[in-house]
């Protein structure tokens, strides 16, 4: 069986924010290349890799990465919400393989995704889709991270793993690329942010009200009205250039304080992007058919699109 690889960015400005000429005309189109790519492709199962914004993953239970046998999304910036069509059998087995290959990743049976999981899917199958997926949560903001080089190996894992599944897997990737949002983190922050990072359950009025306001923030940025980090592009094509090159191994060597000092404090959301191309490359050499970034300014985000699969 061919593996295949999806990998998107996400952003709550998208559909939100313009960012300015035809940005905005040539990253869908991009996205329109991906989904006639999938189409084509035609997978039994899509497996996504993607972060979790402090709203389903808290440090009640942080962990590493996390398989979804039953999942919701929560419906942040317009994505699909309510339960989401998960492959249970699929995400157990898939569970038990990669814990045999000696990678601890935990299993819920009850897991809660936002738009790091679903904005992809919305974004390749239409909303309210019904393709079967396993939701892999990927730690990226929840500090400490585990080593880089236990990401590639978590992903080879899972392409292992799918390869035994007797179906067409399709994995598919959310995140980054370079970017620098304001993120609360553990230590040394108040108790009031420590009890909203361990127990964050807000009504949907104050969802709606959060939201507004990050959209707000975004939209400051984009009119000279708020200062923004400048990107790194080419922190951003070295990331890229190694999904390119098919060999995962340098990766390993991306220590996690050089990581944020590159690309930004939400620039670990490329490990969903390392996981899925490392899965991708247990099948042998693969061939690019969608490549595509901008350094998008006024969304203050490096934001690529890409589709590989099997040579």
């Amino acid at each position: 069986m061919p593996l295949a690889v999806a990998a998107l960015s996400h952003a709550p400005s998208f559909g939100n924010v313009d960012p300015g000429g035809e940005t905005f005309a040539e990253i869908n189109a991009a996205i329109d290349e991906v989904r006639e790519f999938v189409s084509a492709y035609d997978p039994d199962l899509v497996v996504v890799f993607g972060p979790d914004h402090f709203n389903g993953q808290l440090y009640s239970l942080i962990t590493p990465w996390v398989i979804g046998a039953v999942a919701e999304g929560i419906g942040d910036y317009g994505t699909t919400a309510g339960p989401l069509p998960v492959d249970a059998d699929a995400a157990r087995a898939l569970h038990a393989a990669v814990l045999a290959e000696g990678i601890d990743i935990g299993r819920s049976e009850r897991m809660t995704v936002d738009h790091g999981i679903v904005q992809p899917l919305d974004f390749v199958f239409g909303k309210d889709f019904t393709q079967p997926i396993v939701p892999v949560f990927v730690n990226a903001i929840g500090l400490p991270l585990s080593p880089m080089r236990r990401v590639r190996l978590m992903g080879e894992a899972f392409g292992r793993a799918a390869r035994a599944l007797d179906k067409k897997v399709l994995f598919l990737a959310s995140g980054g690329i370079s970017h620098n949002p304001p993120i609360p983190r553990w230590d040394g922050a108040p108790g009031t942010v420590r009890e909203r990072l361990v127990a964050y359950a807000p009504s949907p009025e104050e969802r709606h009200e959060r939201e507004q306001m990050i959209v707000k923030g975004i939209r400051a940025i984009a009119d000279g009205k708020a200062p923004s980090d400048p990107l790194n592009e080419e922190w951003d094509k070295l990331v890229l250039d190694t999904f390119r090159s098919g060999d995962l191994t340098p990766a390993d060597g991306w220590e996690n304080g050089w990581f944020v000092a590159e690309g930004g404090s939400a620039a670990h959301e490329m490990r969903s992007w390392i996981a899925a191309y490392a899965a991708l490359s247990t099948a042998g050499p693969y061939r690019f058919a969608v490549d595509r970034y901008w350094a998008v300014e006024k969304w203050g985000a490096g934001f690529a699109v890409q589709a590989a699969v099997t040579a």
